[in-house]
């Protein structure tokens, strides 16, 4: 079956990556696919990674083989990227290999306009691109501090789920990812739409001021 797309349809990228937390990647990516079901045409959603070899989710659990890779994705309007163990996170923005591939290609398409959503410590995974810079960010508590002292030009920001600034939108911690995607469908689609996939999930969403 055929992607159904539309001049409206939003191109949404999920960077995916070896470690990536599960519910991080699933559960923003469930809220937007259950949005394009209700509104067809709203979403096409899909996986890039650095290239196109599988990469594993969090604990070996699972290969990840990505749609596309860095060069040969579609045109996003909105690039996703999900966290993982801050250790890992830790390891990726000193990798100097990830920093000219990976954090370039987001960086490159951020300056076009693209719309970056981070979900839990994928904030962090923008350290040094300067897309953090003199915006109100936020991230999992187990980082904030850690956040802060990489990042010493942003207001970063605790207890609350997620932070819009627009063109960035970074969250708290693992399950806010849902919350702020939930929002974005509000924002994108209308309320009425984020309210069915809330009835669809079984989901009490927590709320927060932006």
């Amino acid at each position: 079956m055929k992607h159904v797309q539309n001049s409206k349809t939003m191109n949404v990228a999920f960077l995916i990556y070896d470690q990536v937390e599960a519910l991080d990647l699933n559960g923003p990516l469930d809220v937007f696919v259950k949005a394009n079901v209700i509104q067809p045409g709203s979403y096409h959603c899909f996986t890039v990674g650095k290239t196109k070899d599988p990469v594993y989710m969090e604990a070996n659990t699972m290969a990840l083989i990505p749609t596309y890779d860095i060069h040969t994705c579609p045109q996003p309007d909105m690039i996703v990227v999900p966290g993982a163990n801050p250790e890992f996170i830790m390891k990726y923005i000193q990798d100097r290999d990830f920093q000219e591939t990976v954090l370039k290609w987001i960086k490159t398409h951020y300056d076009a306009g693209t719309v970056v959503f981070t979900v839990c410590t994928g904030s962090m995974l923008l350290t040094g691109t300067g897309m953090l810079t003199d915006c109100v960010i936020t991230t999992h508590h187990m980082l904030l501090d850690a956040l802060e002292q990489h990042n010493q030009e942003a207001d970063v920001v605790s207890n609350v789920r997620y932070v819009d600034q627009g063109q960035l939108i970074t969250t708290a911690g693992i399950t806010a990812g849902i919350d702020a995607a939930l929002y974005l469908v509000g924002k994108h689609l209308g309320q009425k739409t984020a309210d069915t996939v809330i009835e669809l999930f079984e989901y009490q969403n927590a709320k927060s001021e932006n």
